[in-house]
């Protein structure tokens, strides 16, 4: 008869069930509360006549009686039917539920079960559990306001729909009425069931009390302490109630005071059970019913007895118990969390430096995860609904870091070294566990059958077990064996039982040795799930947030913040079938946590590493060049006579003063960033990784992508632009700052595993766009705008000037100061500087814009030519008539406007060259075997090359700064200036022409005094040097993007150029002839630079005599000097 009850399934099976339909009910009143979430139904006004109706009339509504009421419901009646179904379905769930229990209850006391928690720990302990989920279910029920409404608003719907209500509907209504006052009618249903509840209740007198003793009893009993017994380090640890020593506190407060509640008579003629409950009642002011919802147990718990006759003495109890929790429970469990932390410590310590003491202490282990877990679940609960108390920082913990951070460490040691606890514990069970069992069942007199096959299976599995099983990494499941041990608990707890268990405590303790053996060797896992998981701070966002805040402004909890991020991954595990929902909102909030904890630490992390960077860069920058002025002087005036130094004058301190001390004690700013910095870093050890859900959560990607985004600010920041001035700092500056910046982020690597060389590339390769990933401006951009607006604007106007002899640009002497020195942005120095900084794809971006500057005055220079297409081309026919062309001259207009705009072109291209010479410098020293290859490719090209394989060879010449005989750049630039209105046949024509029109315009520049030859500068002070850059180039793209010969198109320029300069030299005129020497040189200039023309061609067409004599002339009246 006993065999056939099932308690221990149906126990097992009730207990799993409970859980699902008490999260089920609470995620209902959750829902119904949030505006957010509530039924849209519920909150409809054409519903609201129909909603009032059926609260003021339930369960007894006449559906057709009073239809006007319910008009909403009829026109909405499908509806209504399907949005309140899962609802409906999930009351029916608690229906059932509390049928189930109900017979299983009676069942209990019909068989007089033994419960004793020391003896037959997991049936009784099943048996409370089930009790306490039961009783939750009834009072999350009953908190739900919306339950009528759903309910009502369902069957009405069904009735409309099918003609009669649901069958279910009448039970449902009752059970919602009774429960109006759920303890009430509670401790009506277990009035009963009293024996048996308080049986199993007062077997909690000898653990209980024992584990809620205060810290200073710990603390003298050197709990969790492996150092107080150095002798016995190696024995196992072992007692009689195994599993009793990690129940946690809270779920034993549960069982008493909910226990108690229910069946209170005991507490009026029981002692023993008087002093537990009073107990209980002096631990805390709160109980979780699940998840966040709490009873205010001292409230509950006197609102019943006051109601009750007899019970004046047990409401002064609850009074007193409530006084006593509010003066003196938060400091006591401040305390109990004040020693965990050292404990915890010791005992992580000990255990990472010995893994093999796992195996015979795993006990430990998880009795401090248990009681770690503990307070900080009563600190959480009680936080959210502290007490109004003079002593509120009882309730604030701002070490709870440090709490949790041992935690995670402890759970992460017991999964690392799994095997050892499996292997420890296999040879445990197989060798020792087997063997005692053996003898203890011998000495056993009477045992029946179904027992004896139990125990018998108990001992030869046991015995099976073997280490090579652990070595070939077989799976081990023991869960049958557990089950059979509490079915065997079960047949032998029933009254009368063949077998008593209460007469056989010697089988019962090596049972739960077993036990507990067994979930060593295959359910670690579970069991740390069990005593440490903090899946309740999910609940809790705003305690949770609060804990970290409060940790992060402690400069000694800084090292254990990784916990917070940590424990979200605790918060997938506390989700249920029955109610999938609930998973979906948790995995929103855990992932939100967890981000928002992550980004804090690293923000904070990368304010640190920067303020160190910056403080370098200040150190770094006091060491440059161009600082060392002021130590020359003062050096220099040392040998003369010492000035008096003026009065409050501070003498300027060396680079380097700040790194002598007197007193290694003192403490500068950097020694507390770098402790600041240390301790931050140390966090990072927790873990490389952790899974949220399914999202696996890296934080020190974290760290890096913050000081991705800072450090790209910082980098923008360095360059010092301001639009409205045009400031900027020197790229040579900007590259000395980014290189102290990337030497002390590399610092990082020594405290934290990150790759820091990736960051830094990263960074970098992002400055090299126009954007960086943000959207944000880069130094990339800043510099172009800056080299165009500034520097090339002004060079335009020749207040600056192209000077080939130093490679650079120079100011030219006016009466207003500068606002910048040009050959400070524009040297050799400088633009290496700029080529390391932006790079290869960079100078593409500058060379881009700088050829959308170009075919704006190419585009310029087609109009006027245009404007003048009918004179140039007779001047084209009749370059060798002097009076006609002399007669075409004066009717040619805006000649300057011409040269003036190819001067431009050609200082836009002066630059480009200047910038793609030192890009090849600076890529040389990088890469020297990557540019050799690209040298022999271009050089291999020659003119009977394809075109089009020209192009791209030269294109890769061009990226690398290598100089090409056709500008790739170019040619793109001005073959995306043809349109579908001109033929390529009119582009030849103007390309032609253009030649012609600068060629029979280069005499006026004579007339302008700026046009004299600068020896000092190498070219002329109006840039008209440059003309011989833009004249080659632009030839060369215009006629490759025509497909016409370059060569000869050259030629007939030089031949027209020449005839022109020759007739300036018959000129007589001395205004005229006054820069006629400068002007020569220019055309020397043109071939010179040119691929496509060399002397012989210019002295045919242009007496070499002139050129020398010109040489002569400039050079003469340059003044030199001889030191």
């Amino acid at each position: 008869m006993d065999y056939q009850q099932k308690l221990a399934e149906k126990l097992t099976i009730l207990n799993e069930r409970g859980d699902g339909v008490l999260i089920r009910m609470n995620y209902i009143k959750k829902t119904c509360a949030d505006p957010k979430t509530r039924l849209s139904l519920l909150t409809d006004k054409a519903m609201e006549p129909a909603i009032k109706y059926i609260n003021k009339k339930f369960p007894n509504i006449d559906f057709r009686g009073n239809i006007q009421n319910l008009t909403g419901i009829q026109r909405q009646k499908s509806e209504v039917l399907a949005a309140t179904t899962s609802y409906y379905d999930s009351f029916l769930d608690v229906i059932e539920f509390r049928d189930h229990v109900y017979e299983l209850l009676n069942t209990i006391d019909a068989c007089q079960c033994f419960f004793d928690i020391a003896i037959n720990f997991d049936f009784t302990k099943n048996y409370l559990d089930l009790i306490i989920t039961y009783t939750s279910v009834i009072i999350t029920l009953s908190r739900i306001d919306d339950k009528k409404a759903l309910v009502g608003m369902f069957n009405c719907a069904h009735e409309m729909t099918n003609g009669s209500s649901d069958p279910s509907y009448p039970r449902l209504g009752q059970m919602f009425v009774e429960y109006e006052h759920p303890w009430k009618k509670l401790t009506e249903e277990f009035g009963p069931h009293t024996r048996s509840v308080t049986a199993a209740l007062l077997s909690l007198r000898m653990v209980y009390p024992r584990r809620n003793l205060p810290a200073e009893q710990w603390r003298s009993a050197q709990l969790l302490s492996l150092l107080s017994a150095p002798a016995a380090m190696l024995d196992p640890a072992c007692c009689d109630t195994m599993a009793c020593e990690y129940l946690s506190m809270e779920v034993m407060e549960r069982w008493i005071i909910i226990g108690f509640l229910l069946c209170h008579s005991s507490l009026n003629t029981n002692q023993a059970s008087q002093e537990l409950w009073k107990m209980a009642l002096q631990s805390g002011l709160f109980l979780v019913l699940t998840r966040d919802e709490v009873l205010n147990i001292h409230k509950v718990s006197e609102d019943l007895f006051v109601s009750i006759k007899g019970y004046s003495k047990r409401v002064a109890d609850i009074k007193e118990c409530r006084e006593h929790a509010i003066l003196n429970s938060g400091a006591m469990h401040r305390e109990r969390r004040h020693f965990l932390r050292g404990a915890m410590k010791e005992l992580f310590k000990i255990l990472e430096d010995e893994p093999g003491l796992l195996g015979p202490k795993a006990l430990f282990v998880f009795m401090a995860l248990s009681f770690s877990r503990d307070e900080v679940l009563w600190l959480v609960r009680h936080s959210e609904n502290m007490p109004k108390i003079k002593t509120p920082e009882d309730y604030i913990d701002n070490q709870m870091a440090e709490l949790m951070f041992h935690m995670e460490k402890l759970r992460g040691l017991m999964t690392k070294y799994n095997h050892v606890v499996q292997r420890y514990h296999v040879q445990y069970l197989a060798q020792f566990d087997a063997l005692v069992l053996n003898d203890t069942i011998q000495n056993i007199y009477v045992c029946p059958e179904e027992e004896s096959v139990l125990m018998t299976s108990f001992v030869s599995t046991l015995s099976a077990l073997s280490i090579k099983q652990v070595e070939n990494k077989e799976e081990f499941d023991f869960r049958a064996l557990r089950l059979d041990w509490l079915r065997l608990q079960a047949y032998t707890s029933v009254n009368k039982a063949p077998l008593p268990i209460k007469e056989y405590p010697d089988l019962a303790k090596v049972m739960n040795l077993i036990q507990f053996h067994t979930r060593m060797v295959d359910s670690v896992e579970e069991l740390l799930q069990d005593t440490s998981e903090l899946s309740i701070l999910g609940y809790y966002p705003r305690v949770f947030e609060k804990m970290f805040s409060q940790s992060s402004e402690e400069m000694t909890m800084k090292r254990y913040l990784m916990a917070f991020p940590a424990v979200c991954s605790h918060f997938s595990q506390c989700g249920h079938p029955l109610c999938p929902e609930e998973t979906e909102a948790m995995e929103k909030r855990s992932l939100h946590l967890c981000v928002t904890f992550l980004e804090q630490i690293a923000k904070q992390t990368s304010s640190v590493v920067l303020e160190i960077c910056a403080e370098q860069c200040n150190l770094n920058d006091q060491l440059q060049a161009k600082h060392c002025a002021e130590a020359i002087s003062a050096a220099r005036h040392r040998k003369q006579k010492k000035p008096v130094p003026k009065k409050g004058e501070v003498q300027k301190e060396k680079p380097g003063a700040e790194s002598l001390r007197k007193d290694r004690a003192v403490v500068t700013n950097v020694d507390k960033m770098h402790l600041m910095l240390t301790e931050l870093c140390s966090c990072y050890s927790l873990c490389s990784d952790f899974i949220v859900f399914d999202h696996i959560v890296v934080p020190t990607e974290f760290l890096l992508s913050h000081l991705e985004i800072r450090l790209s600010e910082i980098i923008v920041r360095m360059a010092n632009y301001n639009q409205t001035t045009q400031e900027i700092a020197r790229p040579s500056d900007l590259l000395a700052g980014l290189r102290a910046y990337t030497a002390s982020l590399h610092s990082l690597s020594s405290y934290i595993n990150v790759d820091i060389t990736r960051l830094v590339k990263n960074i970098l390769l992002q400055q090299t766009q126009p954007l960086d990933s943000r959207g944000g401006q880069t130094i990339t951009t800043i510099y172009t705008n800056w080299y165009l607006e500034s520097l090339l604007r002004q060079a335009s106007n020749s207040i600056i000037v192209h000077c080939p002899t130093m490679q650079c640009f120079v100011n030219q002497a006016t009466d207003n100061e500068p606002s910048f020195r040009a050959e400070e942005f524009s040297d050799v120095l400088e633009l290496q500087a700029l080529a390391e900084l932006i790079g290869p794809y960079g100078l593409k971006f500058l060379s881009e814009n700088l050829m959308w500057h170009i075919t704006s005055q190419v585009s310029e220079l087609k109009k006027l030519v245009i404007e003048n297409m009918d004179v140039l081309v007779q001047m084209r026919n009749n370059f060798d008539n002097p009076e006609e062309m002399a007669n075409l001259k004066k009717r040619l207009t805006g000649g300057e406007n011409v040269l003036k705009r190819m001067t431009i072109i050609g200082v836009i291209l002066s630059f480009r060259s200047m910038a793609q010479d030192n890009l090849k410098d600076v890529l040389k020293k990088h890469c020297p075997y990557l540019i050799g290859p690209m040298e022999c490719l271009r050089d291999f090209i020659s003119p009977e090359t394809d075109i089009k394989v020209t192009l791209s060879v030269f294109e890769l010449a061009s990226a690398a700064g290598l100089t090409c005989d056709i500008d790739p750049a170019l040619v793109a630039a001005i073959r995306s200036m043809q349109t579908d209105n001109t033929s390529l046949d009119e582009e030849y024509k103007l390309s032609c022409l253009l030649l012609v029109y600068i060629a029979v315009s280069l005499p006026t520049l004579a007339l302008d005094p700026n046009s004299f030859y600068s020896r000092e500068h190498g070219g002329h002070n109006n840039n008209i040097h440059c003309l011989a850059t833009a004249i080659n180039q632009l030839a060369a793209a215009m006629f490759t993007v025509q497909n016409k010969n370059i060569e000869q198109h050259l030629k007939e320029f030089l031949l027209l150029a020449s005839s022109t300069l020759l007739q300036l030299g018959q000129n007589v005129e001395k205004m005229e002839s006054k820069n006629r020497d400068s002007i020569y040189l220019l055309l020397h200039g043109i071939v010179e630079e040119s691929p496509f023309l060399n002397q012989d061609m210019l002295e045919s067409c242009f007496p070499y005599v002139l050129l020398r004599n010109a040489y002569r002339e400039v050079y003469r009246s340059y003044i030199v000097t001889l030191g």
